[in-house]
């Protein structure tokens, strides 16, 4: 299939996997210095897979530069197994490995787990059943789902929602769990993808999942059971600071558009249906109301500082109320457009001047809150100090702030009204 050709029709599914002789499932197994747990694990996975699994299967372990002899062991499986395969990496890196077996799998659905087989593996074949009957593009295992059932620890639990929050407010991702180890994609979906995802570590996942979704492809999401291995060791810290590099660099290049979504969607067919509104109708409006929440508190936190500073700029030469005024002028028209483009992510000029228009209206309601608690202020407190001032504004601000919010989304940054 040359790269030219679509996958299918913008309403056409995507043909079932016909076993043909060879493998349907090639599920990889990444591990790093893992002589002690790799056998157990790959003899667990193959006679599930024997028992269970109603398709020809293949194990591969990707050996990532291991030190010790997990290399050794993974050798003497694929002699004791006919199913079990081994591929030796030089480097380490998860996503390098992923990238490196999947590239060269004849398998027609891709799947990956941890080694230390984390997930019950009774979700595997209802996270691949839907790539195999052609209804879904990729699947991931979901800790994070209501029906999941997960044992792990406080500190854990806490960076794993924050980063899925941290996704779906920086990059609009709507799937639920980036970094369960338990993923699936179809091997056609991956010959077009991969050559895309740079990230050759912890990241790989994220990176593949945003620019899946991005693409319009379907990613299907399966409750597990997850108990947490105590004996990880994965780094979180230099982990995290990663993954936020990853996010930023990711972010941009959807900015940028260097990345091609647009043609993959295109390619792969999964343009809009008639009745959505696409999204040059929709103009680039996030719909999502935590994404927009947490964009619009940042420039929020930004605005307000920006706000206090000019404030007492001006108050050294002028009075309280043109102070406030002039601060509150400045700011209003560069949150403004700080919200049209990076909350509601309205891009061009096409209504700019109207956005700015009624974001000064907005303001307007910031305004007369700001100075009637400064005018109550003077009333009930004449020898109040700045530190009094200040701090009657900060409250008077956060007010007019929740009230900004509600009239941004429901009025100026309307879909409706942007599609019109």
């Amino acid at each position: 299939m040359t790269a030219a050709t679509p996958l299918r029709s913008p309403s056409a599914a995507r043909e079932p996997v016909e076993a043909t002789g060879g493998a349907v499932l090639d599920v990889v197994v990444p591990v790093f210095d893992e002589e002690r747990d790799l056998a157990p694990s790959v003899r667990a996975l193959h006679r599930h897979l024997t028992d269970d699994f109603p398709y020809p299967f293949r194990i591969t372990v990707a050996d990532n530069a291991s030190t010790d002899t997990t290399l050794a062991v993974a050798e003497a499986l694929a002699e004791e197994f006919a199913e079990v395969a081994v591929v030796h990496l030089d480097e380490k890196g998860r996503g390098r490995a992923l990238r490196t077996v999947w590239s060269a799998s004849d398998a027609p659905v891709l799947a990956y787990m941890d080694v230390d087989l984390s997930t019950d593996l009774n979700a595997l074949l209802p996270l691949v059943a839907p790539l195999i009957s052609g209804h879904s593009d990729l699947a991931i295992g979901s800790r994070l789902a209501p029906a999941s059932r997960v044992v792990r620890g406080v500190k854990r639990e806490v960076i794993s929602r924050c980063y899925n929050v941290l996704l779906r407010g920086t990059l609009r991702a709507r799937f639920s769990d980036a970094q369960c180890g338990f993923k699936a994609i179809r091997a056609d979906v991956a010959q077009r993808l991969l050559p895309l995802v740079e990230d050759t570590g912890w990241f790989f996942d994220t990176e593949l999942l945003v620019l899946a979704e991005r693409s319009g492809l379907r990613i299907h999401e399966v409750p597990v059971d997850w108990v947490d291995d105590p004996d990880s060791r994965v780094d979180v810290v230099s982990t995290a600071i990663a993954d936020l590099k990853g996010v930023a660099r990711v972010g941009h290049a959807l900015a940028t558009g260097a990345l091609p979504v647009a043609r993959l969607r295109a390619e792969f067919g999964r343009e809009p249906l008639a009745a959505e509104p696409s999204p040059d109708e929709m103009a680039g409006v996030t719909p999502g109301l935590t994404g927009q929440m947490v964009r619009f508190a940042a420039i929020g936190v930004v605005s307000t500082l920006a706000f206090l500073l000019l404030y007492t700029l001006f108050r050294g030469v002028l009075g309280p109320q043109p102070s406030n005024l002039l601060a509150l002028v400045i700011t209003a028209v560069a949150n403004t457009a700080a919200n049209r483009r990076l909350t509601f992510g309205i891009r061009g000029r096409r209504h700019a001047g109207r956005s700015q228009v009624e974001g000064l209206v907005v303001f307007g309601l910031g305004l007369a809150l700001t100075s009637g608690s400064l005018a109550l202020l003077g009333v009930l407190a004449p020898a109040a100090s700045h530190a009094v001032e200040l701090a009657v504004l900060v409250v008077a601000n956060l007010v007019a702030t929740l009230l900004r919010f509600v009239a941004y989304r429901a009025w100026v940054f309307h879909p409706r009204r942007q599609r019109a």
